[in-house]
């Protein structure tokens, strides 16, 4: 931080569902996002193209899609409401190759009837894929709504599964 001012900057790098922004705040990560992301923010507001900032990330999300690496490790700085954050958190306790209903993870924060304002978090996380949210179905077991899209979902399912 400069003069009481975040640094932020990006990159884009290629992946197989596409191409990814990433996004980071003082050396933190604080956004992944998809092509046509549902709740991507305006490119102006990822600051300038630095890609030597994530050279941990790339490394970490290639592992990831070779199927090397089950667990990120990368300081995050997603910023959203008191309550996103708690749902994001949960998120990432979600295991590798695992998924939970919406229903199922608003029990988990001790909010059983807030299964829709789950929902809604985990639609605005700004980290996808190093935050999980693709790991979370419907309560028969559909995959309802990602923000890049349901077969990017489907994708990242199926990559996990088979490992």
């Amino acid at each position: 931080m400069l003069n009481g001012m975040s640094t932020i900057c990006h990159t884009v790098i290629d992946s197989p569902i596409g191409k990814l922004t990433l996004v980071a705040t003082d050396g933190s990560l604080s956004g992944l996002y998809m092509e046509q992301h549902r709740h991507r923010p305006d490119d102006t507001r990822f600051g300038e193209p630095d890609a030597r900032v994530f050279t941990q990330v790339e490394e970490q999300l290639t592992a990831y899609f070779t199927g090397r690496l089950t667990a990120f490790d990368l300081p995050l700085a997603p910023v959203g409401t008191e309550f996103q954050r708690r749902v994001w958190a949960a998120l990432r306790e979600i295991p590798y190759g695992a998924t939970v209903t919406y229903g199922e993870l608003a029990a988990e924060l001790g909010r059983r009837s807030a299964s829709r304002a789950v929902g809604l978090a985990n639609g605005r996380n700004p980290i996808s894929i190093v935050v999980p949210c693709h790991r979370v179905i419907g309560s028969t077991g559909a995959l309802t709504g990602y923000g890049g899209g349901v077969e990017r979902k489907r994708f990242l399912l199926d990559l996990e599964q088979a490992a």
